[in-house]
């Protein structure tokens, strides 16, 4: 069996869980967020801690075992914490800019690319290169990060795109210049 899917899940004081059959709904500071569980697996709270069984030994119960479990353990650590993903903006005159919610992306093409946030992800930009996408749904959050990251991914010759924070970009070596002598 999974040995993520044995851990026991800890409910911090100001999380409410509620546990209705295969609906599971958790509830904190910064919002909500429900999830439907796989039927195979059994979700139990006792006291402040959620742990996971399954119920079949099945391949396909298994296999989404230790899955649900980080869901759940997502679930919480977002409407608690939140997630962020931090992006930067490398090349001359790349830039992100706000308007209302929306992010505008300068990244050299004739036009600004207008990315519009999914419900529940907020934008902040900071020096006009370094764009944070965040919001308590951890899947939500990484989609819209990988979006922004597609607009313009980093090319290998001189390291010019949208990378994310700490991303190391592999270079290449240019074309070698023949000397004649």
């Amino acid at each position: 069996m999974s040995r993520i899917g044995k851990k026991p899940i800890a409910i911090p004081e100001n999380i409410e869980v509620q546990i209705d059959g295969r609906n599971i709904t958790v509830k904190g500071p910064k919002g909500e967020l429900d999830f439907s569980h796989h039927p195979n697996i059994a979700i139990t709270k006792k006291d402040n801690i959620i742990t996971l069984q399954p119920l079949s030994t099945d391949k396909l119960t298994k296999s989404v075992y230790g899955l649900n479990r980080n869901l759940v353990a997502n679930m919480i650590t977002g409407v608690s914490e939140g997630f962020q993903k931090q992006l930067e903006l490398k090349g001359i005159g790349y830039r992100a800019a706000l308007e209302a919610t929306n992010l505008v992306l300068y990244v050299g093409y004739t036009h600004p690319v207008t990315i519009t946030p999914l419900p529940g992800i907020e934008f902040k930009v900071e020096k006009n290169t370094i764009i944070t996408v965040s919001g308590i749904d951890k899947q939500k959050v990484g989609q819209t990060a990988a979006e922004i990251r597609k607009v313009r991914p980093p090319e290998p010759y001189k390291g010019k795109g949208i990378k994310y924070l700490g991303e190391i970009v592999r270079r290449k070596a240019g074309k070698a210049t023949k000397t004649s002598g």
